[in-house]
């Protein structure tokens, strides 16, 4: 008896992709499959079908020569499309559905751990960049296995109990279960001799020195990832990440916010009263500010370009300084008597030359009023 086409067996067209022929086995799989049609000999035979149909179309080469030369290519015994048993072709679709991998292919080598490392800088260092050394204790890749686990002059060995699958099926009523294998942990492979340096890890605990660029901008939670400088995984399995994790310590008279920088600056109460210039830090030197008589204190001052140009920006940020009026302090007898004589030639205008102060309390005289009437 002719066989089926094998597109027509998955119902598929001869320029379907691999994402639908896989999909079109799984939903006729699940519908024909020994384990849920109780017996049924027709469905079975159904199913040998699918199952052939499937094993051709997924590999390449199978199906360029199907296609060629139809069943005829594979008629010498090259393909044997009923092997495997019923048991093993319904724990790969559940293992392909449940993310499992299925039983043909072991588990992949787990990649490394990423690591974290927390570095404290100064504000300079941030705002400018800096260049550091780090020690960091980690795994590494052992040397005289190159990683592998083995003894040096031998090799892993292909699990005899899964058969290098890293799983083995076990059955619970009307399902095959796909199970870690125990012997080789899901690996695939069993090493009969282990290497001593490292036991069969394929790594040792080390601690690396490692050099880091800290770019210019950088702040508090920023991280700098190092690729391949965590954790070396096991039996040469990929290494992870390092994050090199910034904390900007604070500053004594820098606060910063963003891409901009803020100060408080004290002046005397003759600048704030008849104006001058005063010197004011940043964080490439002093500079001047002029400041405009009448200045009454909390005043805040821009100046544009000398705040913070950060890593993620462009642009530079602004210094914001704050001025605030400083009261004399430790006045001598003559020096109290001056300014009391100040003020009292200021008494007579009080509104006049300190207009905020006369304002308030006349608010406040006002509330009362109000409160008494």
């Amino acid at each position: 008896m002719s066989k089926r086409d094998y597109y027509e067996t998955l119902g598929i067209s001869k320029s379907a992709e691999e994402k639908e022929i896989k999909k079109a086995y799984k939903k006729l799989a699940m519908k024909f499959h020994p384990d849920r049609t109780q017996g049924d000999k027709e469905k079975e035979e159904t199913f040998k079908e699918i199952k052939e149909a499937y094993e051709i179309l997924k590999d390449d080469q199978k199906r360029a020569a199907y296609d060629q030369y139809g069943h005829a290519a594979f008629e010498q015994g090259g393909h044997g499309g009923g092997g495997g048993g019923f048991g093993q072709d319904f724990g790969d679709i559940f293992g392909d559905i449940f993310g499992g991998g299925g039983g043909r292919g072991r588990q992949r080598q787990q990649r490394g751990s990423d690591l974290r490392y927390n570095v404290e800088l100064n504000l300079e260092d941030a705002v400018k960049g800096k260049s550091l050394e780090i020690k960091v204790p980690t795994f590494v890749s052992c040397e005289p296995c190159d990683g592998s686990g083995a003894k040096k002059g031998t090799s892993a060995k292909t699990c005899s109990t899964c058969h290098g699958h890293g799983q083995v099926q076990m059955r619970q009523g009307l399902f095959a279960v796909q199970q870690t294998c125990p012997t080789c942990s899901g690996k695939g492979k069993v090493i009969a001799s282990p290497c001593p340096s490292c036991r069969g890890q394929g790594r040792v605990e080390k601690t690396k020195t490692l050099s880091v660029k800290i770019p210019p901008g950088v702040d508090t939670g920023d991280r700098i990832r190092l690729s391949g400088e965590g954790e070396a995984g096991e039996h040469g399995a990929l290494a992870g990440d390092l994050y090199v994790q910034v904390n900007v310590r604070d500053h004594e008279i820098f606060v910063r916010d963003e891409n901009h920088l803020y100060c408080e600056v004290p002046i005397s109460f003759v600048t704030a009263a008849l104006g001058g210039e005063i010197e004011v830090p940043t964080l490439g030197g002093k500079v001047k500010l002029k400041v405009p008589k009448e200045t009454q204190t909390g005043k805040m001052f821009r100046l544009r370009g000398k705040g913070v140009k950060s890593v993620r920006s462009s642009t530079t940020g602004d210094l914001m300084c704050k001025v605030v009026l400083e009261t004399p302090v430790n006045l001598s007898g003559d020096q109290s008597d001056l300014l009391r004589q100040l003020e009292e030639k200021m008494g007579k205008s009080s509104k006049k030359h300190s207009p905020k102060e006369t304002g308030f309390f006349d608010g406040v005289k006002k509330f009362f009023d109000d409160l008494k009437s």
